[in-house]
């Protein structure tokens, strides 16, 4: 890589590193927090707000991603990195759950995941778009499993107030990243190229990424929905949420030793299918063994610690293999869809593992992960072996035959 790209990927992973970070410090302490807001009582409210986001995320997605399209990247990033420190500032003030829901849909109108993406396309060249790809979808993951260490700490210090305060905080801070880091962006055409609905139906079509598609989606299902209920569980099983570190940060750190090994053998040999394939049956087996574990610390955190693992894995690896599989003319736009269907994912497992908890309780949460991810080993059983040229080759002759 040359010293623009890896400036280009640095820059752009920061960005949603920090704009992730601040998103996801909400997440391990949320549902304990919810208690002390008026209405905050209701699981099912709980997981709305936790949810929200991804949904105002998930129609949003293609118009930023549209919108940069036609007015540049850097404009529309910095755009959406306001919308987010806004809806940060607003959530901070809510005494209500219904104005923490409006704080939580706000800050994901700031839709700039697929723009992001999308740059770091721009800036690097085709042979290396993969590792930049590699870099965000770790960045993601390291910013989750810090989120999880720092939270609890952080949220005795400032309060769930604070800990909003700090996401806007870090929203800024990005812009700065824009202003000053990232490389500056190469000439966009001035029209939309022809071909651009025929590039929609392929992104929505097109066998390969429907399977990644369904996989992001289920992966942030199962994450949102087992945050509903694991920061509970864990006080119930002795431990107060001012010390939920002690769990999260051995584990954490754990997980990114285990992750190495198998996304460089994927890389080095060719190996995203089978890499992909067990990650996906070891998320199932923790769902299940969460299901049965009740709120026992030992076994939850042998079982965090695997989840993680698998987590940080596929949240590397499907990002690349949707820059692999996907064609230069059509990049812009799968990478939109893939994004839709991850923050759809966050406003489902939200909602969802909400409604679940709050009539079924946690194991039942957990048995419907185990089974959505079971659906998805189904389905990534029949992925082909990713290999980039030939996989474009087949993607366009395809179009081509339509």
């Amino acid at each position: 890589m040359s010293p623009q790209e890896l400036r280009a990927g640095a820059s752009l992973a920061g960005i949603f590193g920090l704009r992730m970070l601040g998103l996801f410090l909400i997440l391990p302490v949320f549902a304990v927090h919810a208690p002390q807001l008026s209405g905050g009582d209701d699981l099912m409210l709980v997981g709305v707000a936790l949810g929200a986001y991804g949904l105002a995320q998930a129609f949003l997605q293609l118009p930023f991603g549209m919108a940069s399209d036609r007015w540049g990247r850097k404009p529309v990033i910095v755009v959406g990195l306001i919308v987010l420190a806004a809806g940060s500032l607003l959530a901070a003030t809510a005494t209500d759950i219904w104005t923490a829901i409006a704080g939580r849909t706000l800050q994901g109108a700031g839709a700039i995941s697929s723009v992001v993406v999308a740059f770091a396309a721009d800036l690097t060249r085709e042979q290396h778009r993969a590792k930049v790809m590699a870099m965000i979808g770790a960045m993601i993951g390291f910013s989750f499993a810090l989120s999880l260490v720092a939270a609890p700490v952080l949220y005795r210090w400032v309060g769930m107030g604070g800990l909003f305060l700090l996401t806007g905080a870090l929203a800024l801070g990005a812009i700065a990243v824009v202003a000053l880091l990232v490389p500056p962006a190469p000439p966009q055409p001035a029209a939309v190229p022809p071909g651009a609905s025929g590039a929609l139906r392929m992104a929505l079509l097109d066998r390969e990424l429907l399977r990644l598609n369904l996989g992001i989606f289920v992966l942030h299902v199962v994450q949102m929905a087992m945050f509903v209920v694991v920061p509970p569980l864990l006080v119930v099983a002795g431990l107060p949420l001012s010390g939920h570190w002690m769990v999260y940060l051995p584990v954490v750190l754990a997980s990114f030793a285990l992750m190495v090994p198998p996304v460089l053998h994927a890389d080095r040999r060719n190996a995203a299918r089978p890499v992909l394939i067990g990650a996906i049956s070891l998320l199932v087996a923790v769902e299940a063994g969460f299901a049965v574990a009740g709120a026992r610390l030992a076994m939850m955190a042998v079982l965090l610690l695997a989840f993680f693992a698998a987590f940080n894995v596929l949240e590397a690896l499907i990002p690349s293999l949707v820059s692999r599989v996907a064609p230069a003319h059509a990049r812009g736009t799968a990478i939109g869809v893939f994004n839709t269907a991850q923050t759809l994912g966050l406003f489902v497992g939200g909602l969802a593992g909400g409604w679940l908890a709050g009539r079924y309780g946690a194991a039942a949460v957990f048995g419907a992960c185990a089974v959505l991810a079971l659906a998805w080993l189904a389905v990534a059983l029949g992925m082909r072996p990713v290999n980039r040229i030939a996989a474009e080759s087949f993607t366009m002759g395809t179009l081509k035959g339509r």
